[in-house]
């Protein structure tokens, strides 16, 4: 019998899925990051201590989707800059197009901080669709249809 506990997170093997199914498909690959100290993005860009990135080609150079980190460079209002995301910092991948991807748990404490100590549990979710407000080359701001925030439900 094989211990969770010592099992890899599969988040980021469903990110590059899910990669591959929107580039597949032509559609514009989006992932929603919560952001840290340990993320490396133009703090610009932040909202609300999120921030979403588009990791299309066309959007990005030498894109890797690693276990560990998301490393790319993205222009922002025509600035080349260096992106670092860790993998447990993406909370979603979508297609731009229709909001089609996966919401990944949410690792908040009690009182709303983020609980960089908790690893998720390998649940997992739908992303209710969203639509986009570009606010730069390689960002643009999520905008929920339907009134409220993009909501994870969960399968089991």
């Amino acid at each position: 019998m094989i211990d969770t506990a010592d099992t890899s997170s599969t988040r980021p093997y469903l990110i590059r899925a899910l990669y591959e199914w929107c580039t597949d498909n032509g559609l514009t690959p989006f992932i929603a990051v919560l952001v840290d100290e340990s993320v490396r993005v133009p703090n610009e860009y932040v909202k609300d201590g999120e921030i979403v990135l588009n990791v299309s080609f066309d959007a990005t150079s030498s894109l890797n989707l690693g276990n560990e980190f998301i490393e790319f460079k993205g222009r922002f209002g025509g600035v080349a800059r260096d992106i670092l995301v860790p993998v447990d910092r993406v909370v979603a991948i979508y297609a731009r197009e229709n909001g089609q991807g996966m919401a990944f748990p949410l690792l908040a404490s009690s009182a709303g901080a983020v609980d960089s100590t908790r690893k998720d549990d390998g649940r997992l979710g739908t992303l209710t669709p969203v639509s986009t407000t570009p606010s730069g080359d390689g960002a643009s701001a999520p905008r929920p249809t339907g009134g409220g925030r993009p909501s994870l439900t969960r399968i089991k």
